[in-house]
């Protein structure tokens, strides 16, 4: 089970540990994606380019960026997952990346719950 928390403006997060550094995750259940990493993760991730991707953004904008296969710490194993790098601070965790999990988020109690399904 991992455990997470719900900030004060509404944001589900957990936190990862990659490369020996704890990184917030955000969860995104808006992210039908895997996984969204910060530029300077892509040398600890073992990452390889497997093409481009358009992804669909609010509003219908449309960006087309490079995909790449990468081997992700989660629930206690490492998982090879799709992702594209971004600058920036944080990890933004998809809904294909939980697909064998449940999600609980209690958003009066501020806590995230995701377990194995």
């Amino acid at each position: 089970m991992i455990e997470g928390t719900v900030s004060d403006d509404g944001v589900p997060a957990i936190d990862v540990e990659v490369a020996g550094e704890s990184w917030r995750a955000i969860i995104d259940t808006g992210f039908n994606g895997e996984l969204e990493l910060p530029e300077r993760l892509r040398e600890h991730s073992n990452a390889r380019l497997v093409g481009r991707v358009t992804s669909v953004l609010a509003a219908n904008q449309r960006v087309e960026e490079d995909v790449y296969l990468v081997d992700f710490p989660f629930d206690g194993t490492t998982v090879r997952v799709q992702a594209t790098f971004v600058d920036g601070d944080e990890i933004l965790m998809g809904t294909r990346l939980l697909r064998s999990h449940c999600l609980r988020i209690n958003f009066p109690a501020k806590t995230v719950i995701i377990e194995r399904a």
